[in-house]
């Protein structure tokens, strides 16, 4: 292995030697609200991001470990928007866990090995270092949700995660098996060349097919494999929904990338036909069930599985009758999309944090009633969020659904043309919910008067949140430069 190939890993040796020193250190901390601890964690993720960054300017593709991991900007991009929305979330996640007696050590440590399992997901070029680090970041996500153990509703949640998670594992780690037993390679490069050269019997490659996208929408939370999505967003304690709506996602994109366009880009017409199912079912289902929604952790749930539909739109217009030339608008269209909506999602949850207190966790639509009044800068920082999940502009989550809906119009291809206006009718009835929102911020009696006290360093986090989903739409250019950029190399490889 050539020095080179070590430096690809870095970020990943880092922060797995970073998250076992945290663990051990924080044994010796003393201090209930763990400051050495969460600077301690603070600063292994701007460490990682900072190596991200730097390998993600230097625009090399390497491979590392016999070829079972690839670095590319790709792998990096993801990684550092991924390293970002974790530190944001502790940042968010520490007052409201100090009041639940769950600022512990164990919610820092497993962050960090989430993370761990995240970047492997997003740099693995081989099926089992991919299943890796979607079973490092599960089993972590696993524990954080079960943090309470003295809370009914969070161990039912945490159970009702690991029981349909494990089944989707189940899923995924069968359709690879299926992969092996077709191409005789658990390496991507290698399955992609079998499928291409046509050697292999395509009945059990389909096969497996199916399994394994079924195992990628249990993650992204497509439906039908969304029942897990809203009962977990809602049981679990708000800290640990973050975690799970906010890098997770990220990685779940990452790896769909390198399993179905690294390694069967080959049988592109037979997943995109799943995906365009599973599109329009995750639109009409997302859409119409947040309407019904009177708890706001739930009905944001429901809005991440609308939001997924809008980004299989994207992976699905990638390659048309062969033609591949669209790939990288496509795919580069749906890769800032999933940036931009866990920025946003980053604010939600994290107002929802800074809201909540001791016994109160105001995860109801009602707790917002006249925020505007208690808290004016509250109030239109989460007015931001929803306009931009409704795709309102000048908000980012508007030039998000631009570029995929331009992506699949460019096609030219009859049927990509009724999904562009089947979202758009759809994006129309999600506006409803979002909007509802703004409503009862702004015109509803509020039922509590008391202020709102928030700590300082979490509250000009928020602000800054609020202000990057407002300057990311009002200039996405960069963003999306740096999207094209790492897809088109990873394209190239």
């Amino acid at each position: 292995m050539t020095a080179m190939n070590w430096l690809a890993v870095y970020p990943e040796i880092f922060l797995l030697v970073m998250a076992c020193v945290v663990a051990l250190a924080d044994l010796f901390v003393t201090d209930p609200r763990r400051t050495p601890t969460h600077v301690l964690t603070l600063l292994t993720l701007i460490g990682v991001g900072g190596m991200h960054w730097v390998l993600f300017n230097e625009g090399q593709t390497a491979y590392a470990m016999n070829r079972m991991v690839i670095t590319d900007p790709m792998g990096h991009l993801l990684a550092l928007f991924a390293t970002i929305a974790v530190a944001v979330t502790l940042v968010y996640a520490r007052p409201y866990a100090a009041s639940r007696e769950m600022l512990k050590g164990e919610l820092y440590s497993l962050s960090l090995f989430s993370l761990l399992g995240i970047s492997i997901m997003v740099s693995g070029n081989n099926l089992l270092t991919l299943y890796l680090g979607l079973e490092v970041m599960s089993l972590s996500l696993y524990s954080l949700v079960a943090l309470r153990r003295d809370h009914a509703q969070s161990t039912e949640a945490a159970m009702k995660y690991f029981v349909l998670g494990a089944l989707a594992s189940g899923f995924l780690l069968y359709g690879m098996s299926m992969m092996y037993g077709a191409t005789g390679s658990i390496d991507l490069g290698q399955i992609f060349d079998a499928i291409g050269k046509g050697e292999v019997n395509r009945q059990v490659l389909v096969f497996g097919l199916v399994f394994i996208v079924s195992g990628l929408a249990f993650k992204l939370g497509a439906v039908p494999f969304h029942m897990w999505l809203p009962d977990v967003y809602q049981g679990a304690p708000t800290a640990a929904t973050l975690l799970i709506a906010g890098a997770p996602k990220i990685a779940a994109f990452g790896m769909t990338m390198r399993l179905l366009v690294d390694g069967m880009l080959g049988l592109a017409v037979d997943w995109q036909q799943m995906l365009i199912v599973l599109a329009v079912c995750s639109l009409l289902v997302g859409n119409l069930a947040a309407i019904a929604q009177t708890n706001l952790k739930r009905m944001l749930a429901y809005s991440t599985i609308a939001q997924m539909g809008f980004l299989l739109l994207g992976l699905l217009a990638g390659v048309v009758n062969g033609n591949t030339l669209s790939a990288a608008n496509a795919y580069s269209s749906s890769m800032f999309y999933i940036i931009t909506y866990v920025v946003t999602t980053l604010g939600t949850f994290g107002l929802i944090m800074l809201m909540a207190r001791a016994g109160f966790e105001a995860d109801e639509i009602t707790d917002l009633a006249g925020l505007h009044r208690r808290s004016p800068t509250l109030a239109a920082v989460m007015g931001i969020f929803m306009f931009s999940l409704a795709g309102v502009p000048p908000m980012v989550g508007f030039y998000a659904k631009l570029a995929v809906l331009q992506a699949l119009i460019s096609t030219n291809d009859a049927l990509h043309l009724q999904l562009a206006i089947f979202a758009v009718v759809m994006s129309l009835i999600g506006a409803f919910y979002y909007l509802r929102i703004v409503k009862v911020m702004y015109f509803d009696e509020p039922t509590d008067t008391s202020p709102i006290v928030t700590p300082t360093g979490a509250r000009t986090v928020l602000s800054l949140n609020g202000a990057a989903v407002l300057l990311l739409g009002i200039l996405p250019g960069s963003l999306m430069a740096m999207c094209a950029q790492a897809i088109v190399k990873a394209l190239a490889t």
